[in-house]
């Protein structure tokens, strides 16, 4: 932090201005009120599903966290994201690169950020959401809000929503399956529920769930074990590998083992592989508007 302090002290007073505009609006969130620019010109936006936010509004941050799995970007967004700076992980933000970009706002989450916040604020106004995990639409709107873009936000929630619907229509008794959603990890598996990001697509949509997975709650963490409870009509699986290849072999281990093998949704060819960025870990508007597109292809409707 010495270095931070160093550096603030560092920059020219007529950057400090003009990275401070005149401050307008208040916005509550997730840690106070926060009085923010009328119209933020350089922000710097420390979450996954909070740059994508940004990106769907037309906003090319000056900053973000980097991609979880991305060089430094996911594949979906890269070329969206223009000259942004990578400032480290959600969970390891450099604050040193945050306060060298001289950003009129600072968009974060309380879940990974609450510690740094005082930090963060020093640095520019900083806004916080309160959850990530299924809360991207009550995320969506309060990034909106403190960009100045409030009505923007509401037209692309809505046209989400038309999506949905249009989707929802032309899967018709498809709804009925109980759809399974399982994840892959080092030394891990995940048993999705229904606060996760993609629990809360497929209710939105209406599909069912098996009984195990139809709990407001994030996930069920086990193992092999488990194996059996992992069933369902249709099972959707995704892997997330940190490059060290411990999660592939995971998957392969358990994809390969005699009692997912005798699921009755594996039995009955009904298992699809799918984007663990789209369909869990970018968590924002764009990747949700793919998982619909994914979810109409592999039902084969419009």
């Amino acid at each position: 932090m010495r270095l931070l302090r160093h550096l603030l002290a560092a920059l020219p007073v007529v950057a400090l201005l003009a990275a401070a505009p005149l401050q307008a609006r208040e916005v509550d969130h997730a840690l106070g009120t926060t009085e923010v620019p009328d119209e933020p010109e350089r922000v710097v936006v420390l979450t996954n599903e909070g740059t994508e936010a940004l990106l769907a509004l037309g906003v090319v941050p000056v900053g973000a966290a980097n991609s979880w799995n991305g060089d430094p970007w996911w594949d979906h967004i890269t070329e969206q994201m223009g000259d942004a700076v990578p400032v480290g992980t959600e969970n390891a933000v450099n604050l040193e690169l945050v306060a060298a970009l001289q950003p009129d706002l600072i968009i974060g989450n309380a879940q990974r950020h609450e510690e740094i916040y005082p930090q963060l604020s020093a640095i520019a106004p900083t806004v916080m959401s309160a959850e990530l995990r299924g809360d991207w639409q009550i995320n969506f709107r309060l990034y909106a809000e403190a960009l100045g873009l409030t009505e923007a936000g509401e037209a692309a929630i809505a046209d989400y929503e038309t999506r949905v619907d249009a989707l929802s229509e032309s899967l018709g008794d498809a709804l009925n399956e109980k759809v399974s959603v399982i994840r892959f990890l080092p030394g891990q598996i995940r048993i999705y529920q229904l606060d996760s990001f993609s629990g809360v697509l497929l209710e939105d949509i209406g599909f069912d769930r098996p009984e195990n997975q139809k709990v407001d709650a994030f996930a069920i963490r086990t193992g092999k074990e488990s194996i059996p409870d992992m069933d369902g009509d249709r099972i959707f699986h995704f892997t997330y590998d940190t490059g060290d290849g411990e999660g592939d072999a995971l998957a392969d281990e358990v994809l390969n083992d005699p009692l997912w093998q005798s699921l009755s949704a594996v039995q009955a060819g009904r298992v699809h592989e799918v984007s663990d960025a789209i369909w869990n870990t970018a968590g924002g508007i764009l990747a949700a508007k793919l998982m619909l597109e994914d979810i109409a292809r592999i039902y084969d409707v419009e």
